[in-house]
């Protein structure tokens, strides 16, 4: 099986567009045999949305059952659950974000918005660092993709208490990288109670590429996807969650060049193909970790780094972050009847979702149509050229902060159930109705209009 980005355009959806149009508009430019696995616009305006899609193809027998329009499959939410705060946060990986596009450096925001949530939602992009992960302990560490799933409604979180990780590791030809990685497993295993059943030596590994798009986003190619697919499948049933490791390609230039530059980190993107591809087919917890080429990398002396990029100048493997993430992953739940069961997260238990500013996927799309209230972040500049203003946004939906700082009080505000506008100034004047002639507001806002039939509104004002 082979993983790639492709270039699409598309015309700009009419206001009030469904996924179901957007959907319709990106695999009529798909092949036969191309799975979209990821969605992203990357750039819009009046007329076009630029997309770039991830997609699987060559499909051998573990991805027959792989429906080519899975991900854009959404289940409306009857209603939202108002006795717990859940916020999901997302910083898409390989999009160049001031916070959290290097080395876990989003883990104090993830902290901070998780001290005024109950459940904080987030993915491996924004908390791992590789020798560390500072994941709060009411945090849910799930795949990006799962977590794109649970906003879609077609999947549910159930808490576990400890997974069993199975590590898959490159048998590199230079046995110093895997044992190191082997070393870093025994320490997870001793010093975290880490449980893994077993780790696997791939003698014919994988074989990962680091691109960038015409965007500029990181993105990549995978071959040899099936290798993979035959060792879990050879175990199925003995863990519950997967750490992988491997090699990718990149220029040999690009490590120095990536600590000495503003260079956009080149890994992440194609990690992100790779563990859209093992959740999207098996349903369970995934996380990737870079392996490094040769010796000659691990002892460049890069000097004082910048802080950002902190965590990866002082690494090895680069792998506790996810051995700690996996450990206590939630379980993913697709069977629909069992995502009603109580101690299961799903769409209706989703009460925000934080973001960059300008970043469009499916993530924004799924809340969009759940009426999950986003807030989007200005001070996370990153490459992605979209006005989320110009979407069909049901009154206060959207808000656009300067700050993460600032994203919190407007969570408090949710949480708490006060309007927004009432703790600004100014304030607006209140609207008046009168429903003697057609409804104004003296605030000088778009005319509210009354649905009900002539007859009906002259009973109602009792005329």
């Amino acid at each position: 099986m082979v993983l790639y980005e492709k270039h699409i355009e598309i015309t700009t959806p009419r206001k009030g567009s469904t996924l179901e149009s957007i959907k319709d508009a990106i695999l009529r430019q798909l092949g036969n045999e191309e799975v979209p696995l990821r969605f992203v616009v990357t750039k819009s305006n009046d007329s076009t949305w630029e997309c770039e899609v991830g997609v699987l193809t060559e499909r051998d027998d573990y991805a027959k059952e792989l429906q080519s329009d899975h991900i854009f499959v959404v289940n409306r939410r009857s209603r939202e659950t108002t006795t717990s705060f859940n916020t999901a946060l997302i910083i898409p990986t390989g999009v160049d974000a001031a916070i959290g596009g290097h080395a876990g450096d989003a883990g104090p925001v993830a902290r901070l918005l998780a001290s005024s949530s109950d459940t904080l939602i987030t993915h491996p992009n924004v908390v791992n660092a590789s020798d560390i992960n500072e994941l709060p302990e009411n945090g849910l560490y799930v795949e990006g993709s799962v977590l794109t799933r649970l906003l879609m409604g077609t999947v549910g979180l159930q808490p576990v208490r400890a997974n069993r990780v199975l590590v898959v590791l490159d048998k590199h030809q230079d046995a110093f990288f895997y044992e190191a990685a082997i070393n870093s497993i025994s320490a997870a295993r001793a010093s975290m109670g880490l449980t893994c059943p077993g780790v696997v030596l791939m003698d014919k590994p994988i074989s990962m590429k680091s691109l960038y798009s015409p965007s500029g986003r990181a993105v990549g190619s995978i071959t040899h996807f099936e290798r993979l697919s035959d060792v879990l499948e050879s175990y199925r049933g003995q863990y519950d969650a997967v750490a992988l490791s491997s090699v990718i390609g990149v220029p040999p230039e690009c490590h120095e060049q990536y600590f000495k530059t503003e260079m956009i980190n080149p890994w992440g993107g194609v990690e992100a193909m790779l563990t859209h591809a093992v959740s999207s087919l098996y349903d369970i917890p995934s996380a990737h970790s870079p392996m490094l080429e040769e010796r000659e990398i691990l002892n460049l002396d890069v000097g004082v780094v910048d802080p950002r990029k902190a965590a990866e100048a002082v690494s090895t493997t680069f792998l506790h972050c996810i051995l700690r993430g996996l450990a206590k992953s939630p379980r993913i739940v697709a069977q629909p009847a069992m995502q009603q069961q109580n101690d299961v997260l799903s769409a209706r238990d989703v009460s925000c979702l934080v973001i960059p500013d300008g970043c469009l996927g499916l993530p924004v799309l799924a809340a969009l149509e759940q009426g999950i209230p986003v807030i989007a972040v200005r001070e996370n500049t990153n490459r992605m050229q979209n006005a989320l203003t110009d979407l069909s946004w049901a009154p206060g939906q959207l808000h656009i902060v300067e700050s993460y700082l600032e994203a919190v009080g407007v969570m408090q505000s949710l949480k708490a159930g006060i309007a927004i506008d009432s703790v600004r100034r100014p304030m607006e004047q209140t609207q008046i109705l009168d429903q003697s002639q057609d409804a104004t507001s003296i605030a000088g806002d778009r005319p509210l209009k009354s649905n009900a039939p002539a007859a009906n509104r002259q009973r109602e004002t009792g005329t």
